[in-house]
């Protein structure tokens, strides 16, 4: 059991890796033109794709599921990841990026209370202290300053909770269904969802006029691999090795590997309180990882 969480805890790790090195690509797409929402929707429909040909490919028989859990996955990708998704970049367009990234990670606290109260999961010390630590880190990486308004942190908050349902959702759901089966259906109901709210014409209108269109393609294809498809089945592998809770505090170390991407390959700068931020993360992620002694 102890080698299995183990396992589980290092593939949430790496999958926070993953998604740290998610605004090296948004830049480029947004610098094409596409609003950070479209960026979204490509991202999330072809993974939704990708994601099928992998079950198609591994288990055919991994598409069924049981009627009466349609809305558990209606609700991994629409309350969950679309939800999350929308929710946290309008609070990047209504206050600072770091702002709206202090608000996104209070998922782990979304999830631990969601935890004890819909997962039975217990309440530790050592969760409480990786908690504090992974937040403060998350804080001091994100920085501090901007403009705060009302609805921006309401926003700002929903997307934390969105973020920390997929946890949640995420464990229900394994209960009775593989990982692929799990990230599957989410992707595609989520990637569905997208477009309904990604100004479908204008976007389609944007790939039209791309000169090079089967870069653009290409570059999508990357995105949604290395952002998505990846990070996601390693998380809901990790998941099922793990508890909620203790997932959401070690998905935490992707703002301290998105520091380290702008810092090594956009080339910002990054200052002693990210880097106090970053050495707090990962000693939260020290703290979860050593094992509880059990009382005589």
């Amino acid at each position: 059991m102890e080698k299995k969480n183990f396992l589980g805890d290092i593939l949430i790790i790496i999958a926070g890796l993953f998604w740290g090195s998610m605004g090296i690509f948004v830049r480029h797409l947004n610098g094409l033109g596409f609003t950070s929402i479209q960026v979204a929707c490509l991202r999330l429909t072809t993974a939704g794709v990708i994601f099928a040909l992998i079950l198609l490919i591994k288990d055919p028989k991994g598409f069924k599921i049981k009627p009466k859990d349609i809305p558990l996955f209606l609700a991994l990708g629409l309350v969950s990841i679309l939800f999350f998704t929308c929710c946290y970049f309008t609070a990047i367009r209504l206050m600072t990026m770091s702002t709206a990234a202090i608000l996104l990670y209070t998922s782990p606290i979304w999830v631990m209370v969601l935890a004890i109260i819909f997962l039975k999961e217990k309440i530790t010390i050592q969760k409480v202290i990786a908690l504090i630590l992974a937040f403060i880190g998350c804080v001091l990486v994100s920085g501090f300053g901007g403009k705060v308004s009302a609805i921006g942190i309401l926003v700002g908050l929903g997307s934390g909770l969105g973020y920390g349902l997929y946890s949640i959702f995420g464990t229900f759901a394994l209960r009775k269904y593989s990982p692929f089966t799990v990230t599957t259906y989410t992707f595609l109901i989520a990637g569905l969802g997208s477009i309904l709210v990604a100004n479908p014409m204008d976007l389609a209108d944007k790939i039209a006029k791309t000169e090079s269109k089967p870069g653009l393609l290409g570059f999508v294809l990357l995105t949604s691999v290395v952002t998505a498809v990846i990070p996601f089945l390693l998380y809901t592998l990790g998941l099922n090795r793990t508890t909620a809770g203790k997932a959401a505090v070690l998905a935490t170390v992707e703002p301290a590997a998105a520091t380290l991407f702008g810092f090594f390959v956009m080339g910002e700068k990054i200052g002693i309180i990210a880097i106090c931020g970053i050495l707090m993360v990962f000693l939260a992620i020290i703290v979860l990882s050593i094992r509880e002694k059990a009382s005589k």
